[in-house]
């Protein structure tokens, strides 16, 4: 008998819900908006470009503010949009004032509204004051902050002892003409999570999946073995995760080195026809909700109405959090590829943690931010309690940490998540977030993916409108 999905978010409620999905992915908050007021879009890269700093910066309400560390320290001011990236901080602090005791670091910590807490941190780039010594800035946000002269340390140096084993691409992502200037929470890298339970009761090995054409087939024997009652997967009309897999796959990015775009390549085009496709052929549906990170999604999957999906390795909170019932049904493995040999996943989401050059600690600052981010005992913490996937690829060869029975993702999952990083370590490729993400973003999520999945609109003449609406933009 199926079990119906029974929320776990009832205390939560919708805000605090999309709050929580920010720690992973930081694209379904509120856009943040630049100064003249018009929306960049919450995973944007938009950019502000009101340069006035005669008007006096808004009033804006912290959620929350507490302070770690002795009264003797250096004082700092850290900014997030995320609690739970503040009580990560936190218990670092506590570690490196052990650890350091001629460098003791006292730091308030503030938690703002995603978008209060960019366009606070604009003004205060632009006006030359007000800035926090330490920030988080969202993934989709952080083009805003590299337009002209950035404002933040440059980080390269701090960086240097870790370089060799980081995910080269998570820092490149929050770096700007070879200079790194944000240090990332995660690779986000992009696995597909198989109901392993489910597909097995039909004679279905995920194991075998290697290519999409392996995929379909599979998709194809599920529905006759359900009669069409469960679904191979959702396809998303409300982003663009799949898309990212796709472009990855043929090694493509629909914007070049210098930030011009090109949506018509066949990255774009191939996967919304291949899902266009499964609709046809009764395999695939729109996800509720737009997309697999919303409450309909989580239903989705805990109602078992679909068997497989692509999405970041910090999706397994997810699991953990809205779908307990589901624990040791579900496996992690690679994306499956058009052809073998291509690349199989892609990084998604992020925070880049920076230091600015209003504050006037910045060597002390960067140390502390690059401990707690990139070392292994902050990359411990950040898998253990955050459950996202370390950039520091020393982590991922720890036995004791990556298959410790006790840990609540290993011991949900059918698989070990750290097993299929080590297998496609090499293979997990970057978008790039530029000034016309937004307007791309808000193309194929308001237009293209539900023109093309929800009517059946012709694909190449979608983009072909989207793509005429972008170049009026750039």
């Amino acid at each position: 008998m199926k079990k119906t999905f029974k929320t776990a978010v009832t205390v939560l409620g919708v805000s605090a819900l999309l709050l929580a999905a920010l720690t992973g992915c930081g694209n379904k908050s509120e856009p943040a908006t630049n100064n003249s007021g018009s929306s960049s879009g919450g995973n944007s890269g938009g950019s502000s470009n009101n340069t006035n700093t005669e008007q006096p910066a808004p009033e804006i309400k912290a959620d929350a503010i507490s302070t770690v560390g002795p009264a003797n320290g250096t004082k700092l001011e850290l900014w997030t949009f995320v609690e739970l990236h503040s009580q990560h901080y936190a218990a670092m602090l506590e570690q490196w004032n052990k650890e350091h005791p001629d460098k003791q670091i006292q730091i308030t910590f503030t938690t703002y509204p995603y978008g209060d807490m960019h366009n606070k941190m604009i003004m205060a780039n632009q006006t030359g004051k007000g800035a926090p010594d330490i920030c988080d800035i969202e993934i989709g946000q952080f083009p805003n902050f590299m337009e002209g002269k950035v404002q933040f340390v440059e980080m390269n140096k701090y960086i240097e002892p870790y370089k060799n084993n980081v995910v080269k691409s998570r820092l490149d992502i929050y770096g700007k003409n070879g200079t790194y200037y944000g240090i990332p929470f995660h690779v986000g890298a992009t696995v597909m999570y198989y109901d392993d339970a489910l597909l097995s009761k039909y004679g279905i090995d995920y194991k075998t999946i290697k290519t999409w054409d392996d995929f379909e087939k599979a998709g194809l024997k599920l529905k006759e073995a359900t009669n069409g009652a469960v679904h191979m997967t959702g396809v998303d009309t409300g982003g663009t995760d799949w898309l990212w897999l796709s472009m990855a796959e043929n090694n493509q990015d629909w914007t070049d080195a210098n930030g011009h775009a090109d949506i018509r390549i066949n990255g774009v085009a191939d996967m919304i026809k291949m899902q266009q496709r499964w609709i046809d052929l009764g395999i695939a549906y729109p996800t509720p909700g737009g997309q697999i990170d919303t409450e309909a999604g989580f239903a989705t999957v805990g109602d078992e109405k679909v068997a497989a999906f692509p999405k970041a390795l910090w999706y397994m909170s997810r699991f953990l959090n809205y779908i307990p019932d589901q624990k040791g049904n579900w496996a992690i493995a690679p994306c499956p590829v058009y052809k073998v040999g291509q690349p199989r996943s892609v990084g998604i989401g992020g925070t880049g943690t920076v230091v600015s050059l209003q504050s006037k600690n910045q060597e002390l600052a960067a140390e502390f931010i690059v401990f707690a981010k990139l070392s292994l005992d902050g990359e411990k913490r950040i898998w253990e309690v955050l459950g996202f996937d370390p950039v520091n690829t020393n982590l991922w060869q720890d036995k004791s940490i990556t298959h410790d029975p006790n840990n609540k993702y290993v011991a949900y999952f059918r698989t070990n998540p750290f097993d299929t990083l080590n297998e496609i370590k090499d293979e997990i490729k970057g978008i790039k977030a530029v000034k016309i993400s937004g307007i791309i973003n808000e193309q194929i999520n308001l237009n293209v993916l539900n023109d093309c999945l929800e009517q059946g609109a012709d694909v190449d003449s979608a983009l072909q409108a989207a793509q005429d609406e972008i170049d009026i933009e750039q």
